[in-house]
């Protein structure tokens, strides 16, 4: 019998899981038909990592014996990256970077390089020729001497020349277009992409560099490969944005060493990404006149305040059947809102249609714009603009109650800072708030039914 005698396995694109037949059902994930048959016969010759350290027979210790060291994090020169990555980078640290095509993540990290003085960084593309990144790097117009390019895709290649080279960063674009000779099947298949992102990840925990990812999205907006390539690293992050909107969002899915509610916002310019320090200033249209439908929530995300333009279109339903739609927000509680503004205050908007929109395509999930959009809808409803001057932040209950949000001091600073006047805040919110603080009024409300009557 033959020694290099194919053998295949069948593996679940969702979730990873081997099998050694073909079956309808995933037993880990539960989706179906997600199975496809992949060559998993190894070579015997060189394998990836070499580790340098010397073999260690680990035992069990008890946890307040294990010897602690503060992580040790690289200051990146772009503020936005810092903040989502929660400070710096940590040494040793494994991100994944995915988005959709041609959003700019290949621009961002190739500008995050460039910047980097005194670090040696290794940008390794499997992806683009060196003419083309010469090409982005140019656009860009930043000059580094720190910054090498290497065109490969083997890993055994690119391990050879990172033990000779010795870089303190390395970012790979992307882990779909490597590939491993201990693994016969193609590039970006299930067990390629595992195997590649375990190299590396083995990799950086034993030489302490800090290594990104780039990754490709699948039409359903998630990473593509298996789901244990999120588990296999230690951070995760998501480059979003619309090729109509020139504003783009990095946000933090995982993340071990920060908190994972982090936003950076950057702006498309023809050199690159531009950091965007103040994004409550570009979220916020100016006008001339006053607009009904219109207004203004105090939102967070993560550790940033942000002040969002809320707008909405109430008009007759042309069919009989009225339109719930919304840009940003999550339709169900919409439905949801609009069933207390007819309950509890009268207003009859079951028979119109209603649009909904957050300015910047920005998408929020904060409960603390709630208040906004009722007060947009009915701003709308009524052809009555709101003064502009004027802010609001409160999570509506299903009795019509204004509830209270967390973080309001800093929200209250944020509206006070791009010079509003007045804010909408809870009732309950007034519990340990120092008033006296703020120059900008606060006006606390108790029900939706009394700032509907005051308002309109």
């Amino acid at each position: 019998m033959s020694k290099n005698k194919v053998k295949t396995s069948f593996f679940c694109q969702n979730c990873g899981t081997q099998s050694a037949k073909w079956i309808g059902k995933c037993n880990s994930c539960g989706q179906w038909n997600t199975f496809v048959e992949e060559v998993i016969q190894k070579e015997e010759g060189p394998i990836g990592f070499k580790s340098t350290s010397r073999q260690i027979a680990y035992k069990p210790v008890l946890v307040h014996e294990i010897e602690f060291r503060h992580e040790q994090r690289l200051e990146l020169p772009d503020q936005e990256f810092n903040r989502v990555l929660g400070g710096g980078l940590v040494a040793g640290s494994l991100t994944l970077f995915g988005g959709d095509p041609g959003i700019g993540k290949s621009t961002l990290m190739l500008q995050t390089a460039l910047k980097l003085k005194g670090q040696k960084v290794l940008y390794i593309s499997g992806e683009e020729s060196e003419q083309q990144i010469r090409m982005r790097a140019e656009r860009i117009g930043i000059k580094s001497e720190s910054c090498f390019i290497l065109t490969e895709t083997l890993t055994q290649n690119i391990f050879k020349q990172i033990e000779s080279f010795e870089p303190d960063i390395v970012i790979i674009d992307s882990i779909q277009t490597l590939h491993s000779s201990l693994i016969d099947s193609s590039p970006g298949s299930i067990s390629q992409i595992r195997e590649c992102a375990g190299e590396f990840l083995k990799f950086a925990k034993e030489t302490g560099t800090p290594v990104f990812l780039i990754g490709h999205i699948t039409k359903d907006g998630s990473i593509a490969g298996p789901k244990l390539l999120e588990h296999m690293v230690d951070t995760v992050l998501q480059f979003e944005g619309d090729a109509n909107h020139i504003y783009r969002l990095l946000r933090t899915l995982k993340n071990r060493f920060g908190s994972t509610n982090e936003l950076g916002i950057y702006e498309m310019v023809g050199s690159g990404l531009r950091e965007v320090s103040n994004p409550s200033e570009i979220l916020i249209t100016q006008r001339d006149e006053p607009s009904s439908g219109v207004s203004i929530s105090a939102t967070v995300e993560g550790m940033r305040p942000l002040l969002i333009e809320v707008q909405a279109l109430v008009s007759t339903a042309a069919y009989g059947t009225p339109q719930r739609a919304t840009t940003g927000f999550d339709i169900r509680r919409l439905n949801m809102l609009l069933a207390v503004l007819e309950k509890r205050c009268g207003f009859r908007l079951g028979a119109k249609d209603v649009f909904l929109n957050i300015a910047g395509g920005l998408k929020v999930e904060d409960p603390a714009i709630d208040l906004a959009v009722v007060m947009a809808i009915l701003s709308s409803n009524e052809d009555v603009s709101i003064p502009s001057n004027y802010c609001f932040a409160g999570e509506i209950g299903l009795s019509g109650e204004i509830r209270p949000v967390n973080r309001i001091d800093q929200r209250i600073a944020e509206a006070q800072k791009l010079g509003f006047e007045k804010i909408f805040i809870s009732k309950f919110n007034q519990k340990g708030l120092n008033q006296s603080s703020f120059k900008i009024e606060i006006i606390p409300i108790k029900k939706i039914e009394e700032l509907g009557k005051k308002m309109f």
